[in-house]
């Protein structure tokens, strides 16, 4: 057939954003008869030229009465590919180890080359920023380019003592100092604090606006406070340690349950025992967490030859990851996550304030009740009026602080719901004793397992083998 007899059989139609063509049969008769190359030639003599499905159109020719009650695509054209994103790349790799220290027999850690710190002089550059860059060009059936999508562009996010160029693609030191990644991945450049032994009575609490080493041990009862990273070359008592960067502690933390590590990115130790440890992204120990209270933002790994957690609370917003998992005396051992940790602790702040907002609408309704009725019966003062509008006003505040408080709470729930990627990997041995929280979900381990992964599905927590 010639495309004027197939066009009293066929109609062709396009999508609005002519990605796809469809062709469609108007009328069937025993006369109709064609095959593939004559449908194409028709396509093409109406415009659709890229993309053509050539073996459907095969087999409309072949079996026309299969395909004579619907739509059928015959054309597909594509999408642009969305573009590669901006990115800012730091001259030392913040995620490496600032050393790697010789993992010994029995687990110990050989820490005689430990502090290579990420020194910078003044006017060095530390980053540099790139531009996100197009994907390929889409293509209509009608053989027209659709124009690619840019990836995201992305700024630098400056912190303190640094400077950019004019162009904004280059950040320098403006100090010599150490590279630090605070909260949020703030590129700062902090002057470096440093002591020659033990944080002690002889050195005093700490409190400075950059990096500090401790080339020694901090005692019990001493504070040590850091706008950058908090380096230790020893050990930990129960001390108050706080960086807005990361902690990084070679000798261990033995905190005998008082005092605190806290760190807005991460915290790194050999061991962690009788302690209260706090990170906003991940907790890495070498040797094992015992009998102590563990919070990380992502991760906390337990690893190395020992990589044992027994006892206490240990809660993370992915994954927790140890060889070891409690004892053969059925130690009490607390695993959660699921959940940012630091969102339990706002979620229950939050049920709080609702309760009270409850109260004082409760409270703020009844006081407004008996004005409304003095002002029905026309007894309202003057005093009583300012008052009723004081109560109005203040009735308005605390309805809109509930409602912004209740959807916070909505938030975090979905967020215990959104359990998918979280999970707890034991690579050698969970004992009985330990619970396991996954969001919502809690599980028991009654006898003791090998090599697995606890993960949720279809509302409950599941044992699964674990995978290194």
């Amino acid at each position: 057939m010639d495309n004027l007899q197939l066009e009293s059989y066929l109609s062709i139609q396009t999508s609005a954003d002519k990605l796809s063509a469809f062709i469609t049969f108007s009328r069937i008769t025993d006369e109709f008869e064609c095959n593939g190359d004559e449908l194409e030639r028709f396509l093409r003599s109406k415009g659709i030229v890229y993309g053509l499905r050539k073996e459907v159109l095969n087999q409309i020719g072949t079996n026309p009465l299969a395909y004579c009650k619907e739509q059928t695509l015959v054309a597909q054209g594509e999408s642009p590919s969305p573009g590669k994103d901006g990115f800012v790349k730091l001259v030392y790799d913040m995620k490496a180890s600032s050393h790697a220290p010789a993992e010994l027999e029995g687990g110990k850690v050989d820490f005689k080359e430990v502090v290579q710190l990420k020194n910078v002089k003044r006017g060095q550059l530390i980053a540099e920023r790139f531009d996100p860059a197009p994907g390929p060009v889409g293509k209509t059936v009608t053989g027209e380019d659709i124009p690619s999508k840019l990836g995201k562009q992305v700024r630098f996010k400056v912190g303190k003592n640094v400077v950019l160029n004019d162009q904004q693609t280059a950040m320098y030191a403006a100090i010599d100092g150490l590279i630090s990644l605070t909260d949020k991945d703030k590129i700062n450049v902090f002057p470096v604090y440093e002591v020659n032994g033990d944080v002690d009575y002889s050195v005093g609490n700490i409190d400075f606006v950059g990096t500090v080493v401790i080339r020694g041990n901090v005692l019990s009862g001493f504070r040590i406070k850091a706008s950058g990273d908090i380096r230790v070359i020893g050990g930990v008592e129960g001390a108050e340690i706080e960086s807005e960067g990361s902690i990084e502690i070679t000798g261990g933390i033995l905190g005998g349950n008082k005092g605190f590590v806290k760190a807005g990115r991460n915290v790194r130790s050999s061991f962690i025992q009788d302690s209260n440890v706090m990170a906003g992204e991940e907790v890495l120990v070498s040797q094992s967490i015992m009998h102590s209270q563990v919070r990380a933002g992502k991760n906390v790994v337990c690893s190395g030859a020992k990589g044992l957690i027994v006892g206490g609370l240990v809660q993370a917003g992915d994954l927790v990851s140890a060889r070891t998992v409690g004892n053969s005396m059925s130690t009490a051992t607390t695993i959660e996550v699921g959940v940012n940790p630091e969102f339990r602790t706002e979620l229950l702040d939050l049920r709080a304030r609702v309760k009270q907002y409850m109260e004082n609408l409760d409270k703020t309704d009844k006081a407004l009740t008996i004005l409304d009725q003095l002002a029905a019966s026309g007894q309202l003062s003057p005093e009583k009026l300012a008052l009723r509008i004081k109560l109005t006003a203040s009735k308005r505040q605390l309805v809109l602080e509930n409602d912004a408080v209740r959807s916070r709470i909505l938030d975090i729930e979905r967020t215990l719901e959104d359990t998918d990627r979280s999970r707890v990997d034991v690579s050698n041995i969970v004992f009985g004793g330990t619970k396991i929280v996954i969001g919502r979900y809690t599980k028991f381990v009654k006898d003791s397992s090998q090599r697995v992964s606890f993960r949720y599905a279809d509302g409950d927590i599941v044992l699964i083998p674990y995978k290194s």
